[in-house]
């Protein structure tokens, strides 16, 4: 059973460690402050573990990041760089930046040249990211209930770490369309502006994104 470390202790984080779980892998939340995932601990039973950063990235053999993008580098650290050296790291964030949006539309911190994804690779060369799930609410991150089989879009520089994720998307209902290497987050990381817009502007946000193909 692979063990999965989760960098995180939000919304996203809480979804995806309730996936895996359900998936039957084992799991660890973690947080600064741990008495607030006490409920979330209780509730996932013996598979489920609570701890620090640097815990969660001790424990796991893959790693979720799941958190805010501006502090994402920080929590990297704060998890420790050797912990993660060399695993796979499924990076779910977004470059979300403090300003509010304009008519629907997020702001971010990065620009077209440069993603958050691509900043974390270059600071931490020894993981091997790769970038998913930052492009559907979290209600949706696992086994979404569409008509269709959505698509999520992924990228990164390790071939072996990306089949792993792409492995675990699969089991969790979705269709992978990988996007090549960590400057496919260029494109990746702004679907979640576009995701968000219907949302924003009319409060719908009960949808996902599909890659059709001839």
């Amino acid at each position: 059973m692979k063990k999965i470390g989760i960098i995180g202790s939000g919304v996203v984080a809480q979804s995806l460690g309730n996936g895996f779980l359900k998936h039957n892998y084992e799991v660890m939340l973690s947080s600064r402050d741990r008495s607030k995932l006490s409920a979330w601990k209780e509730q996932g039973g013996e598979r489920a573990h609570t701890g620090s950063f640097e815990e969660a990235a001790k424990f796991g053999d893959i790693i979720v990041l799941a958190v805010k993008g501006n502090a994402a580098a920080s929590a990297i650290e704060e998890a420790g760089p050797q912990n993660l050296q060399w695993k796979t790291v499924i990076d779910t964030t977004n470059p979300m930046a403090d300003a509010p949006p304009e008519n629907g539309v997020l702001k971010y911190f990065t620009s077209l040249e440069e993603s958050l994804m691509e900043q974390l690779q270059l600071q931490f060369p020894e993981i091997h990211f790769v970038k998913a799930f930052n492009s559907v609410g979290n209600a949706f991150m696992v086994n979404p209930p569409f008509a269709e089989k959505p698509t999520m879009f992924t990228c990164g520089n390790n071939d072996a770490s990306k089949r792993a994720v792409h492995e675990i998307l699969e089991q969790f209902g979705w269709e992978v369309a990988d996007m090549g290497k960590a400057t496919g987050a260029r494109a990746i990381e702004p679907l979640c502006i576009l995701w968000c817009i219907p949302g924003m502007l009319r409060g719908e946000w009960k949808h996902a994104f599909r890659l059709v193909k001839a």
